[in-house]
């Protein structure tokens, strides 16, 4: 089925339409959540929430092309996601700044001989607070100001937030490359 007849099944309540949006997308929208939570159950949680989200939601979609229905359920998992770290108040998580210390400005290691799901374990390492910001930026692209309105932070927490997040992802990345020289 095409992006469109899978929306206007879903629309209609056609289950067949729902488990093949389900089989198509619920591997991409697992891992969206498990980068946001870092745990593989809470993960599966937030698929089914998100998901039944979808299904309540379908009819509010409206098709912008090829890609729109994976955008629009990827900002609902992503929102799904933030609901759950703002419920259990993981998003103020993160490293004091005597703990975080004074990271120094540095060039980017190359990680291109690390594996993708090494690279994402790292992600998930992050303290909440911060793999929330990086994952939003990075992944949702979405800017500091839209962070900073669905977070509850002001701009420049968004961006020190991703920088501590980046320089903690460099520090790991550095370690494991020191590791298989």
């Amino acid at each position: 089925m095409t992006e469109t007849e899978l929306t206007e099944g879903c629309k209609h309540g056609d289950n067949l339409a729902r488990k093949e949006l389900y089989e198509l997308y619920a591997e991409r929208m697992l891992c969206l959540c498990y980068r946001y939570c870092g745990d593989v159950e809470t993960a599966h949680d937030l698929l089914h929430d998100g998901f039944l989200k979808v299904y309540s939601s379908i009819a509010s979609f409206t098709y912008k092309g090829e890609g729109s229905l994976r955008a629009w359920m990827s900002r609902i998992f992503a929102n799904t996601s933030l609901e759950y770290l703002r419920k259990k108040d993981l998003l103020r998580e993160g490293l004091s700044l005597t703990e975080a210390g004074d990271f120094p400005d540095e060039p980017e290691p190359d990680a291109s001989t690390l594996s993708m799901e090494l690279l994402m374990h790292f992600v998930t390492e992050l303290p909440s607070g911060y793999r929330t910001v990086f994952n939003l930026f990075v992944f949702e692209q979405w800017s500091h100001k839209e962070i900073a309105a669905s977070l509850h932070i002001n701009e420049m927490s968004s961006a020190s937030q991703l920088n501590r997040a980046r320089k903690l992802l460099i520090k790991r990345i550095k370690e494991q490359l020191k590791k298989t020289e």
